[in-house]
């Protein structure tokens, strides 16, 4: 099956590409996530867009908006997006083998503003 079959879902052409018999030794260190990408670039290169647009349109398919309600998502963006979160966390995240790794952190955060009560955890025990 070549590109064209899959020029609508870029992230199973690279799972395609990726479980290949061919050619897993040689893209074992790669990531599906920079596969779907080089996909992606492929894809606006074939449908005429600019290199400036296409790196755009994957920069907001590859972001996560805070203000975004995830609950309104497919099953399928949401999965991308948990991909995507995933990702992310891995990247950031502090092992201990980082130069930088501190054992139990506390951090003191500033209460510039008086904390707001809510009604749930005010209500006594024998009201259940």
């Amino acid at each position: 099956m070549g590109f064209v079959y899959f020029s609508k879902d870029c992230s199973r052409a690279a799972e395609q590409l990726k479980n290949n018999p061919r050619h897993k030794s040689y893209l074992e260190q790669v990531s599906l996530r920079q596969l779907e990408k080089l996909f992606s670039l492929l894809r606006g290169y074939l449908w005429g867009q600019s290199l400036a647009e296409t790196m755009e349109q994957i920069q907001r398919e590859t972001t996560i908006d805070p203000e975004e309600d995830l609950n309104k998502l497919d099953d399928k963006e949401l999965a991308k997006r948990k991909s995507i979160m995933d990702e992310l966390f891995e990247k950031n995240q502090k092992k201990k083998d980082d130069p930088n790794f501190v054992y139990d952190v506390e951090v003191e955060f500033p209460q510039d503003e008086q904390l707001q009560s809510c009604g749930w955890d005010t209500e006594s025990a024998d009201e259940f």
